[in-house]
């Protein structure tokens, strides 16, 4: 039988996460509000917004990028989203043919315009494929966003703008990664008049 104090563990846990929170709101404020803005501007001009990371942030593209399409709290107009991390056959394909490395700038090349927003999702900042993906974005006038923590990594000089979660352990980092983009959905859509603010 273990002798894990669960009472103590949960009260640390939430205690964690509470000063992620803190330390986000006292820092993240301006660039949330730019990609906002800038996502906003892109899908009232026609544009969409492209997530994609690897394992838990693939899964936080694949859930956001549901959110924009269907909906966050209230019906509304759907908002073109896409993450690049579903099609299994573009996966292995691409994987197969290209490298790991290629899997989003690959797909960014094939679907992505100008005035659309990558959204890259790495906790270290270091992903190879993320970063790739983020270098075609610029190089194809597509705004690389991201979403990231631990400093950042390689993901600073590519990103702009870029939400750094300021925190080293995964958990904590991805746990703002999706109220971050909840954030950004309810943000886009109030901005949008999709919804009442």
């Amino acid at each position: 039988m273990s002798d894990l104090d669960l009472d103590a563990f949960f009260a640390r846990e939430l205690d964690d996460h509470e000063r992620v929170v803190a330390a986000t709101r006292a820092n993240l404020a301006a660039p949330f509000r730019r990609l906002a803005s800038l996502a906003s501007d892109s899908l009232r001009k026609g544009g969409k917004l492209m997530f994609f990371g690897n394992g838990g942030s693939a899964a936080d593209a694949q859930h956001l990028a549901t959110e924009f399409v269907s909906r966050y709290r209230l019906d509304r107009e759907p908002l073109p989203a896409l993450a690049l991390t579903t099609d299994t056959s573009a996966l292995t394909a691409i994987g197969n043919d290209y490298g790991f490395e290629q899997l989003f700038a690959r797909q960014l090349r094939a679907l992505g315009r100008p005035g659309d927003v990558a959204i890259g999702i790495s906790t270290s900042g270091q992903s190879p494929n993320v970063l790739r993906g983020l270098k075609a974005a610029r190089e194809l006038g597509i705004v690389p966003a991201a979403l990231t923590g631990r400093g950042g990594g390689a993901l600073v000089d590519l990103a702009d703008p870029i939400l750094i979660v300021p925190s080293d352990v995964t958990a904590r980092i991805q746990e703002m990664h999706i109220t971050l983009g909840q954030m950004l959905c309810a943000a886009v859509e109030q901005s949008l008049g999709l919804v009442p603010t």
